[in-house]
């Protein structure tokens, strides 16, 4: 039996307390994850590269236009590999990730060979801030308050990049990133006391304890 299978409900080690109760879950959509997390594009780019790269080296030196070809057949398969293992990586992380909002709380569940848990208290988030992707997707990153250390690696890829030193957990990858951060600002502002508010990503920062959802 799997971590998540022994879930009292999906993406929920342990029954909420009395008085608590969910507002939203989501899951990570794969083909953003793959895009904007594991890079798949960028990758699948870089790949066409080197294999155009080698087919025009071997026209360059001398070889018939169906030898390069064939030269560049030869390592077409590891090219292949190379942009599948990312969107492989994408599609598990996206299946075996939860991410619970309720009105105390949010609770990222997630991971592949290791399932985890993070349970995250609206007093110890400081804000939180929306960045919109092209293909309708985006992230909500978390500040988190300062007694408040998680560690990037047991994160990933539910972590802000490159915050590696002050880890930023984040809901990432989200198909209704903007349901999401309007509930997310509601519960945060119950809490803390705060309107919620959306700003530009170029904003300055806001108070402690503010909602901030900056779109990108």
């Amino acid at each position: 039996m799997s971590e998540f299978e022994r879930d009292v409900a999906p993406g929920l080690p342990e029954a909420l307390p009395d008085g608590e109760r969910v507002l939203l879950q989501t899951r990570p959509s794969w083909r953003s994850l793959a895009i904007h997390a594991f890079h798949a594009r960028k990758i699948a780019v870089y790949c066409a590269a080197m294999l155009a790269w080698r087919v025009g080296a071997a026209m360059a030196a001398g070889k018939s236009a169906g030898a390069a070809l064939a030269d560049g057949a030869m390592v077409a398969p590891l090219a292949v590999l190379g942009v599948l293992l990312p969107i492989a990586l994408a599609w598990a992380y996206a299946r075996t990730t939860i991410y619970t909002i309720t009105d105390r709380r949010v609770v990222l569940r997630t991971g592949v060979a290791l399932p985890m848990t993070f349970n995250l208290p609206y007093k110890q988030i400081d804000s939180a801030a929306l960045r919109s992707f092209a293909d309708g997707t985006g992230d909500i990153p978390l500040k988190l308050s300062g007694g408040t250390r998680l560690a990037f690696a047991h994160l990933w890829p539910s972590a802000r990049p490159w915050r590696i030193n002050n880890p930023e957990p984040m809901l990432r990858a989200l198909p209704d990133a903007e349901t999401v951060a309007q509930t997310l600002g509601r519960a945060l502002a119950a809490v803390h006391g705060v309107s919620p508010t959306i700003q530009e990503a170029a904003s300055a920062p806001q108070p402690k304890k503010q909602l901030e959802t900056a779109a990108a």
